[in-house]
């Protein structure tokens, strides 16, 4: 695909989500639709997230790879939206998403439990 302003060359990647992602995805909306009873907002925040997942597309590399080990070995990048973030890694032409976490949650605990 060309970037039609420039004429250069925009690499397209595809995007897949893993189960535990999904998980995470269903649980986020479960936890503000039913547990805060507020199901517009858990809507609009899962519409949010997948907009920026979504979005990873086109230049994901535009996200750094997290500094900490052992994430920055396995090539983990993170996306905040909101109060959350999205951990993928990119292989080839594909984005893998890992998870979708809060962020104020224990995240080096959570990733670990993959």
């Amino acid at each position: 695909m060309r970037d039609p302003e420039e004429g250069v060359l925009m690499r397209h990647y595809e995007v897949l989500n893993s189960d535990k992602a999904n998980e995470d995805m269903e649980a986020i909306y479960k936890y503000i639709a039913e547990t805060l009873l507020v199901p517009d907002t858990a809507a609009k925040q899962y519409d949010r997230i997948t907009e920026s997942i979504l979005s990873l597309e086109n230049m994901p590399e535009r996200i750094k790879v997290m500094d900490s080990e052992p994430e920055h070995s396995k090539g983990l990048r993170p996306l905040i939206v909101d109060n959350y973030t999205i951990f993928f890694v990119i292989r080839i032409e594909t984005v893998y998403i890992t998870r979708v976490l809060y962020s104020a949650s224990n995240i080096s605990k959570r990733l670990s439990e993959e």
